[in-house]
């Protein structure tokens, strides 16, 4: 019934030439709102935040919920914040919602930022947002600066 000899059953099978395993995309990951992580998260993909991490973030992509917190670096090409982050964004894209509370640096290449959402810190404007930080920028008093913003006093 079945072409193989006993001689055939006994040698060992080889698989000389493999199938590849098609590329596909990782899986994106969720952290829920129920958990808190200590320590830094690196992931290559898309990463579904409505938990907390006290620590960096590096990722591919990161969507923040409202219940979500991050105490540290976030790292990606995009990031979408609707919930609380203490330190810095550095991303391609980054995507301010309103409900988002960002205390800390935004370097960025493209900024989208919805009425209601707050910064404390300043947004930077930079071509490799996820290298060095941007060239700080030297504040000159001129006749077109508000009253409001005072000059430093020179360094001794």
């Amino acid at each position: 019934m079945f072409s193989k000899s006993k001689e055939d059953m006994k040698k060992p099978v080889s698989n000389n030439n493999p199938t590849p395993r098609p590329t596909a995309a990782p899986t994106p990951s969720i952290i829920g709102s129920d958990v808190e992580i200590e320590g830094n998260i690196r992931t290559v993909g898309e990463l579904q935040l409505d938990g907390a991490i006290k620590g960096d973030l590096t990722c591919g992509g990161v969507v923040m919920g409202e219940s979500g917190a991050v105490k540290g670096i976030i790292t990606a090409d995009t990031v979408t914040i609707r919930g609380t982050v203490n330190g810095e964004i550095r991303a391609r894209s980054v995507r301010l919602e309103k409900s988002a509370v960002v205390e800390g640096d935004v370097y960025h290449e493209s900024l989208s930022v919805e009425a209601g959402a707050k910064l404390t810190g300043r947004f930077a404007h930079t071509s490799s947002p996820k290298e060095g930080k941007a060239a700080p920028v030297e504040l000159k008093q001129t006749d077109e600066t508000p009253s409001f913003v005072a000059k430093k006093p020179a360094a001794e």
